[in-house]
């Protein structure tokens, strides 16, 4: 599947900028040119080449904040949707196979969770727990986690009663094995375009919490701090949110990029599109061979 994603053009751009955002939140930190947490005289300054993207209200570098910001919105992102896939994809693929009183309880607290409205309860829970960005994203996580169970188990459903199964089963395979033999592989596509999507809405419930200043201590940088301080003095600097704005909507658009490429070859659109790049191929070879022997 990887190979047929790279073999798309919206696939390979996808892949490229989310790689330059894994750099820019492994690297930022230490390509910042100057300190982002220290203070200056030449405050709210305008785009030099000292300071790249200016100075804030307090006479901090603004490129080095965005650099410094990154690591903390990448990983509280993948917080969410990792912490989503663990809660939701699991108790999905085992409610079809452990009997009605597990399917029900399932699917009862995921219809709850799915009536919680995530940011009041992620408030909720920081101010129980202290305002931490791990406690946000966890919890945040937890309440997005409906859309792998359901996306799990519509896929199972979709296997649970293939002969193939039910074969392994009455053989005395153990629910385990069948899962990790036959179940897995028909899951993991639609999980796969999943994850890729909340990644993206984890990028934009990290900007969101971190805009109301919840879940990041200041004076610590994060994409959505930046943007909701350069609000502050629109008057002075107009352009400034600008820059996290963009980091933030290119993120997420690739992350939705690549949840639709996954999606295109996947399954049968997968087969259909290898199907047509063979014929192609073949036709290419065929009018070469043609050409070939018309020139002798």
């Amino acid at each position: 599947m990887v190979r047929r994603v790279f073999a798309l053009t919206s696939g390979r751009v996808a892949v490229v900028i989310l790689v330059l955002i894994a750099l820019l939140a492994l690297l930022g930190p230490w390509l910042a040119p100057h300190d982002p947490l220290a203070t200056g005289d030449h405050t709210l300054g305008d785009a030099s080449g000292a300071n790249w993207l200016g100075t804030d209200h307090l006479g901090r570098d603004v490129f080095s904040r965005l650099l410094d910001g990154s690591r903390i919105s990448v990983l509280g992102s993948l917080e969410v949707a990792l912490t989503a896939l663990a809660v939701g994809a699991v108790p999905g693929i085992l409610s079809v196979h452990l009997g009605r009183g597990f399917e029900w309880l399932t699917l009862r607290l995921a219809d709850t969770l799915v009536a919680l409205p995530f940011l009041l309860f992620a408030v909720a829970v920081i101010a129980l727990l202290g305002n931490g960005i791990t406690q946000a994203m966890l919890v945040t996580g937890a309440l997005v986690s409906p859309l792998f169970y359901r996306v799990s188990r519509a896929a199972t459903l979709a296997v649970a009663r293939s002969p193939y199964v039910e074969a392994a089963l009455i053989s005395g395979a153990s629910i385990g094995w069948v899962v990790r033999r036959h179940v897995w592989v028909k899951v993991l596509p639609p999980l796969a375009v999943a994850l890729a999507q909340t990644i993206g809405v984890g990028f934009v419930i990290v900007s969101s919490l971190t805009f109301l200043g919840i879940g990041v201590q200041p004076p610590a940088p994060t994409w959505g701090g930046l943007l909701a301080s350069d609000l502050g003095y629109l008057s002075h600097q107009p352009w400034a949110p600008l820059a996290p704005a963009l980091l933030i909507m290119v993120t997420v658009w690739a992350c939705n990029l690549l949840a639709d490429a996954i999606r295109d070859v996947s399954g049968e659109a997968g087969r259909a599109l290898v199907n047509r790049r063979k014929v192609r191929a073949a036709r290419r070879d065929h009018a070469r061979s043609v050409s070939a022997g018309g020139a002798r």
